[in-house]
């Protein structure tokens, strides 16, 4: 869920141990993961601000966005932003990530001394640097003790597309075994990229939340596909995979609503909720694990090669004792010529062969010199 995913960021990471990450996937059917971004940001800033959170700074990559988005979207939802430069620092990688537009200037990041919130990063391709200069805008907003900050990626298929998969995924692990950073949190765009890029983001995360298009539990009807359609405009599928400290894996599933005010959260509905539960449930094979009503008809008129078929008769099943009219029809066997009776029970024992010995107690291996 959105609230137990801030929660789980703002909490932070335990000493010694790595600090939580959380991977943001959208793609073209249901394009809202930057909607996502932008209100854990929002909660986070927020719980920051209130001194409510592990993490007392926030560095921002820009990659997708410009940093005066960033600061009219804290101000929209009321964040201070007047005391911004004492908690927050934003990384433009988005204004000129190449160096193109500036190639007179020697220093691939400037900071301009009037924007104290602000600086310009211009080798995005030089991922190791990155992370040099992300640890030490955090130091210079929390200091270097044991103060913790925070790092949100606005977009890791930015760096994807400028870096190899290897890099970026050195670049997240080892934010993650930062002594000093609390969470990580970025955006992904998974259908650019190879499934080995993305199982790759997604190996280094501690939560994946996947951003997926709204559908209704159809009956097969074409009448809801339009309905369907309408509905992923505005409406779709939050699912959370968290890995737990103890190896377990939780999977949870929200809805969420795009509205001009923001976006909102709440639990799936009922009926949509259980076709989850069952979808998740059923393991994806290349077979069907249920029957239809013909299947079902069809395996009760199957004959099994032992079962008893009547031929007219009432059906007897053996149970392991005879029965009294099978003892009346059965001959007697002949022992010392006398014909015992027949409701009385006896053993009657045929010996193999005449050098069969006895049963007797003594010792099999009294012979032997042990």
């Amino acid at each position: 869920m959105a609230e137990s995913v801030c929660r789980s960021l703002r909490d932070g990471a335990l000493e010694g141990e790595l600090a939580p990450t959380l991977t943001i996937k959208d793609s073209l059917a249901s394009p809202f993961g930057f909607n996502v971004f932008s209100h854990i940001l929002v909660q986070l800033s927020s719980q920051i601000v209130a001194g409510k959170s592990q993490s007392q700074g926030m560095v921002i990559v820009a990659l997708s966005r410009s940093p005066s988005s960033y600061i009219d979207l804290l101000k929209m939802n009321g964040v201070d932003v007047e005391s911004s430069k004492k908690w927050i620092h934003i990384l433009d990688c988005y204004t000129d990530p190449l160096g193109w537009k500036d190639k007179t200037r020697k220093s691939g990041d400037i900071t301009d001394p009037s924007n104290q919130i602000l600086s310009s990063y211009k080798t995005v391709k030089d991922v190791n640097r990155l992370f040099s200069v992300i640890c030490d805008l955090g130091r210079g907003l929390v200091g270097g003790s044991k103060s913790r900050f925070c790092v949100a990626i606005d977009s890791l298929s930015e760096l994807l597309r400028h870096s190899s998969v290897q890099s970026v995924a050195s670049l997240l692990s080892n934010l993650r075994s930062h002594e000093q950073i609390s969470c990580i949190f970025g955006l992904l765009h998974s259908d650019l990229h190879e499934e080995r890029a993305v199982a790759a983001v997604e190996y280094t995360s501690s939560m994946v939340a996947s951003v997926d298009p709204f559908h209704h539990s159809v009956d097969g009807q074409g009448s809801n596909l339009g309905n369907s359609s309408r509905q992923n405009l505005t409406k779709g599928k939050f699912n959370v995979r968290s890995k737990r400290r103890n190896g377990r894996v939780r999977v949870t599933c929200e809805e969420f609503r795009v509205e001009p005010s923001g976006i909102s959260f709440a639990p799936v509905s009922s009926v949509d909720g259980a076709a989850v539960a069952v979808a998740g449930l059923i393991p994806k094979v290349q077979f069907n694990l249920q029957l239809s009503e013909k299947e079902r008809v069809d395996r009760s008129r199957v004959v099994l090669p032992f079962e008893h078929q009547g031929t007219g008769k009432p059906i007897q099943i053996y149970d392991g004792r005879r029965s009294l009219e099978d003892s009346n029809n059965e001959a007697t066997p002949i022992s010392g010529g006398k014909k015992e009776d027949s409701g009385r029970g006896e053993i009657i024992y045929y010996r193999d062969s005449d050098d069969e010995m006895p049963d007797s107690d003594e010792d099999p291996d009294d012979d032997l010199d042990i």
